[in-house]
């Protein structure tokens, strides 16, 4: 199984080289040193075509060498399935800067991204061979919050389909709201918004959908909690259950970054940066209520992304600013961590993306 990993490379944002490219064993939890790496800028937020044909990568960029300013961009690959190696085929600018996230809709032929300082999300076609044409669609959000430092305009930080494809969602952390979008597949353009509001300072960054697609839960970047949300027949949605990513007497500063549902649905899990731990959450999806199983170390600093092996046993995560990635044994009755002795080093790791 091949595990890729995305980096920050920009001086001051981080070290890395690009994507990089490990073997993973579902059999033992063990990553294989980097065995290749693709140059990139930037590719912070990695995704896969549904037969895993094609990669897509962000570039989380602002300006261009000549001092120009621009936008950021997303790049295409073609993977070769035998030994992942990546052949870049194009890339196109997203008329926004820093975007951070990209997904791909349920049919397969339009690119999703989001431009978290530029306030805005685009649309690109997925040409029969993996290419993207120019954006169909570049869409500006409005809206600010009550964190003067985080909040005084809009950031959207993720965006992705339901499972039955018929809404595509926006967190925007800077507006702390939520948009519903109908993709319009004609025309290549979100259209219908309909916005649900966010507790005040909460800066929502990033969701997963429960397997029945019946729930949403948001992790809450800026007041570090976990809230699920009834998803409604015209896709609003409505708060049912909160809680802490942190423990009660903790005192410092921590930010969350990403959730993930387990493979079976009964757990949640979310990151903290600052505490430095994964926070791991029953969930009732008869009820739709959380609540805290335990709140695990990550055995480095900053863990912004992780990800779970398709089988759910092993939960890998990247310590930004330590520069490893670690590996956690999961228990699927308890839905508990236990951390391995498995670990590589990789520069400033903050994207993963598994593929068999």
């Amino acid at each position: 199984m091949f595990l890729y990993i995305g980096s920050y490379t920009e001086p001051g944002m981080g070290e890395g080289s690009g994507i990089s490219l490990t073997t993973f064993d579902p059999a033992t939890g063990v990553l294989d040193p980097i065995q290749a790496i693709v140059a990139a800028e930037n590719p912070s937020y990695l995704t896969l075509s549904a037969d895993n044909a094609f990669l897509y990568s962000v570039n989380e960029l602002e300006t261009e060498r000549a001092n120009e300013v621009s936008t950021g961009g997303v790049t295409a690959y073609a993977r070769d399935t035998e030994s992942g190696a990546l052949r870049r085929l194009n890339s196109q600018l997203t008329g926004g800067v820093h975007p951070c996230y990209l997904s791909i809709d349920p049919t397969g032929r339009f690119l999703l991204v989001v431009n978290y300082n530029g306030g805005n999300v685009a649309v690109f076609p997925i040409a029969n061979n993996g290419t993207l044409s120019p954006a169909s669609q570049i869409l500006a959000h409005e809206g600010s919050s009550i964190n003067p430092d985080r909040q005084r305009s809009p950031h959207p930080h993720m965006i992705l389909a339901s499972p039955d494809g018929r809404f595509v969602y926006v967190t925007d952390l800077g507006a702390d709201k939520i948009v519903r979008y109908r993709l319009d597949t004609d025309s290549g353009t979100l259209i219908d918004p309909l916005d649900t509001a966010m507790t005040p300072g909460m800066g929502p960054r990033h969701f997963a959908f429960s397997n029945d697609g019946t729930t949403m839960v948001v992790i809450g970047e800026l007041d570090s909690t976990l809230v699920s949300f009834a998803i409604g027949a015209d896709g609003g949605l409505t708060p049912v259950s909160s809680v802490s990513t942190l423990p009660a007497d903790f005192r410092g500063t921590s930010t969350c970054a990403h959730v993930l549902f387990s493979p079976d649905g009964r757990f949640v899990y979310g990151s903290n940066r600052g505490h430095d731990s994964i926070a791991v959450a029953s969930f009732d999806a008869a009820t739709r209520a959380l609540e805290i199983v335990e709140i695990v170390p990550t055995g480095g600093k900053e863990p912004r992304n992780f990800t779970l092996d398709p089988s759910g046993a092993w939960l890998v995560v990247g310590n930004q600013h330590s520069d490893t990635v670690n590996v956690f044994r999961r228990d699927a009755q308890s839905g508990t961590l236990t951390a391995t002795d498995a670990q590589i080093e990789s520069k400033t790791p903050i994207a993963f993306r598994f593929v068999g």
